[in-house]
């Protein structure tokens, strides 16, 4: 059982507010043995894993990070959305994790697929526009935070003036590019069909699916206003 499963399990009681004697009381086991469960030491078997799902109230794939989904349905939309509105179910650490799982998900499957087609060149400029974009990501997150900035190499007026995003880009005309390449040497591309994904990777599938729909229903909103 991975290790999101862990993190699931102790964020789930941490948002419920009871300590671990509390909960392993209502799971009818030891709190030594859930400190194991969330730390990962130990892997519970399927009896505490839906004991588990009963006690906080979610869905098998929700506790096992198949889903964002606690009734373990995809997420639409206005979901994801609304997420981190007041009084939505998922908030705070959990939503940060959960996110961070499904894109995790989506991205892995990306990197398989374009490792199935062998291209070093797609590989490399996909890691770079990803690269660029948390790069930013964490640069705006390090300035809020009033960190000294000089940690970066990078010029502080420079990154302002938008290099990054120049960066991605270049990084994602040179994927583009490699694709072509690809493709005028006729070589064999990955089946993409719903099925053949679904059959490839049936776990982190949803991942994918779940951010392909949210960006292309968020994208298509932007393109009609």
């Amino acid at each position: 059982m991975s290790s999101e499963f862990s993190r699931t399990l102790s964020l789930l009681r941490q948002e419920k507010g009871v300590s671990q004697r509390t909960a392993a009381g209502a799971l009818g086991i030891s709190q030594a043995l859930l400190s194991h469960y969330e730390n990962g030491i130990r892997e519970p078997g399927l009896a505490f894993v839906v004991r588990a799902c009963d006690y906080y109230n979610v869905s098998a794939d929700f506790i096992l990070g198949r889903t964002l989904s606690r009734e373990g349905n995809m997420l639409t939309k206005q979901d994801i959305l609304n997420a981190a509105e007041p009084g939505n179910i998922l908030k705070g650490s959990v939503l940060a994790t959960l996110q961070s799982k499904l894109l995790s998900g989506a991205v892995g499957v990306l990197f398989e697929l374009l490792g199935k087609l062998g291209d070093k060149n797609a590989i490399n400029a996909a890691a770079a526009y990803l690269g660029s974009a948390v790069y930013q990501l964490y640069r705006h997150l390090y300035r809020a935070a009033g960190a000294n900035e000089t940690y970066f190499a990078l010029d502080a007026s420079l990154c302002a003036m938008g290099i990054a995003d120049a960066d991605q880009k270049l990084s994602e005309a040179q994927y583009v590019k490699a694709l072509k390449e690809q493709k005028s040497q006729k070589k064999e591309f990955p089946d993409l069909s719903s099925s053949a994904i679904t059959a490839a990777f049936p776990g982190r599938c949803q991942s994918l699916n779940q951010v392909l729909s949210t960006s292309d229903a968020r994208l298509n909103s932007l393109s009609q206003q």
